[in-house]
């Protein structure tokens, strides 16, 4: 395949026959196209067999997407609430002010001096260890580069399922094998992270608060078994998506600082605004380094204008940290509450998501569709973890949320009135 031998589309011989021309047991070919699958370069279709993919995966999860028609209420985007994300103008007028007096050119720290002040004193305070900081194009941006720094194709990353499906993505787009770590509401479990850690990976991606899509949060006692973990894998490179910075109410346990190589990240995207596409991120100085030396041979830096507009917007407090968090939680927990009068259990301890795991979720996507909610299909963030779909808090109002319930329970148990279990 690599030579061009075996050009995109090609269709691969049966496992059976292919072993009979190599010499080798059938369970030896299945392994190999096992690992090929893995890393991206195959793609099975049952009875159809492999085939060499037209090019390494991507983004074939967006693809699993149900496309909301137009008088659909749309509660599957995952968005922050427009209301609750503080206006630019003053920050990118500040910004273009001061570029008017000193313009950024080449030869420039790629990081700005204030920025990686202000970041700097709030991973202090938050409790992770000492490490320079780097700004990267968002929290995919950031992952995607510290994996490039350490890992090479056929690594094996433990990831969270269900988990970000972007994460999902990357991983084999990398040319990295998925290994699958379960998750509850304090985070991922420890028994399925030391079971990931012994089958041999070399990278765990945890992500801290309002993980996606189930709004878990890694606490305090399971953040100490974490550690203790880790501890014994000093190898394994971790990374800590914290992109809820911002916009929830429970306390950071991090967890870097006992492996060797540890990073930690915050993306702007969800307190203000997506369309910065910026993060700031910290951890050990050969991460670090090898982040920053391979950026200024792409890229070279992130837009230093965008990195002064987020310094003025973090000083200023255009954000009320508390009062976001505050408004995502009431419709959060109030939609899991009314879910769970009706008798359907949710998760979502943080954040803009709630998970419902159900037992079949193209009828339940296509049962809340027909009744005017557009959700997300669980497809789109698992891996080895039962159905289920994301609804997103971000747009409703607490009023509305006993008509969204009825439906989700309708759609989830159909014959029950009212989708009500009382």
């Amino acid at each position: 395949m690599a030579s061009g031998a075996l050009p995109p589309g090609s269709l691969l011989p049966p496992m059976r026959e292919l072993a009979g021309v190599l010499g080798v047991n059938p369970n030896t070919v299945a392994a190999a196209y096992r690992t090929l699958r893995e890393r991206g370069v195959i793609e099975t279709d049952g009875r159809r067999g492999s085939r060499v993919r037209s090019r390494p995966s991507s983004t074939p999860r967006d693809a699993l997407r149900t496309a909301v028609p137009a008088g659909v209420r749309d509660i599957a985007q995952g968005n922050p609430d427009v209301s609750l994300l503080p206006p630019l103008d003053g920050a990118l007028a500040a910004a273009a002010r001061r570029h008017e007096r000193a313009p950024t050119l080449y030869g420039a720290d790629p990081v700005a001096p204030d920025l990686a002040r202000i970041a700097r004193a709030d991973f202090d305070a938050d409790g992770v260890p000492p490490g320079p900081v780097a700004v990267t194009s968002g929290a995919l941006d950031a992952i995607e580069r510290v994996l490039a720094a350490h890992l090479r194709p056929g690594d094996a990353v433990a990831v969270e399922d269900p988990g970000w499906g972007g994460a999902l993505d990357l991983v084999p787009a990398l040319g990295l094998r998925t290994l699958p770590v379960a998750v509850d509401d304090d985070g991922p479990r420890a028994d399925a992270v030391a079971r990931a850690l012994d089958a041999g990976a070399r990278a765990l991606l945890v992500t801290s608060r309002a993980q996606n899509p189930t709004g878990a949060a890694v606490g305090a006692e399971r953040a100490a078994e974490l550690r203790e973990l880790l501890a014994r894998h000093p190898g394994v490179l971790l990374i800590e998506d914290d992109h809820g910075n911002g916009i929830v109410d429970l306390p950071l346990h991090p967890l870097g600082g006992v492996t060797r190589h540890w990073v930690l990240i915050r993306s702007t995207a969800k307190a203000y605004g997506p369309d910065l596409r910026l993060a700031v991120l910290t951890g050990d100085e050969v991460t670090l380094d090898r982040v920053r030396g391979r950026q200024r041979l792409g890229p070279g830096w992130v837009s230093r204008l965008l990195q002064h507009a987020v310094a003025e917007l973090w000083t200023s407090h255009a954000v009320d940290r508390a009062a976001v968090a505050r408004a995502y939680a009431e419709r959060r927990d109030a939609l899991v509450e009314a879910l769970r009068e009706r008798g359907v259990p949710a998760h979502g301890r943080s954040g803009l998501n709630v998970w419902v795991p159900v037992a079949d979720e193209t009828v339940v996507v296509t049962r809340l569709l027909a009744a005017g909610w557009g959700v997300a299909a669980g497809a789109v963030f698992r891996v080895e973890t039962g159905p289920g779909v994301r609804l997103t808090v971000s747009q409703l109002d607490v009023a509305e949320v006993p008509v969204l319930a009825d439906a989700v329970a309708a759609a989830v148990r159909p014959g029950v009135a009212g989708g009500r279990g009382d």
